[in-house]
């Protein structure tokens, strides 16, 4: 699979990996521990089996309305298949159309079925991974949030990117020259 990721600023990544160093010196299940050199903070816009000359060309259209600001609403937990502790954006119009786009750009030329319905618009909630576990209610305590620094106001997203979860490889997606 491919993702498409959106990065932060260098502010707000300094900020997540402080997140991620107080979750891990806590013991509890944090990003900190992925030791991959391409593990950074990040917003997962999308993920599809490849990218496609069609997705590519979509996809460097959306590049071109970057750097896009954001803002923290605070801590969020999901508990899908796995535990998730995350800080939640706030998905404006703006961050809401950028993300459609890409959606539509990966949905154009992808099987439906080969594309994770959680990143649907209309289900994707857009948030900035601080801990994943397959461990159930790993993040229910309720004194957790004091044990998180404060998330910056807002960010800066400056850069889209695509991981390849089967080489590892990281490959920046840019605007048209």
């Amino acid at each position: 699979m491919r993702t498409v990721e959106l990065l932060l600023d260098e502010a707000a990544e300094l900020a997540v990996w402080e997140a991620w160093r107080r979750l891990a010196d806590a013991g509890l299940p944090s990003q900190a521990s992925h030791r991959s050199p391409t593990n950074c903070p990040h917003l997962t816009l999308a993920a599809c089996p490849e990218l496609t000359a069609p997705i590519r060309w979509e996809l460097a259209e959306v590049a071109a309305v970057l750097p896009l600001m954001v803002r923290f609403t605070g801590v969020v937990r999901f508990e899908r298949p796995t535990s998730v502790l995350a800080w939640a954006l706030d998905l404006d119009s703006a961050l809401a159309d950028l993300h459609r786009r890409v959606w539509e750009a990966v949905a154009s030329d992808s099987h439906p079925r080969a594309l994770n319905p959680f990143h649907e618009p209309g289900r994707w909630s857009p948030h900035i991974t601080l801990g994943r576990t397959r461990r159930a209610g790993a993040f229910t305590d309720r004194r957790l949030p004091d044990l998180l620094p404060t998330p910056p106001p807002s960010a800066r997203l400056t850069t889209l990117r695509s991981y390849d979860t089967q080489t590892g490889a990281l490959e920046v997606l840019v605007p048209h020259p």
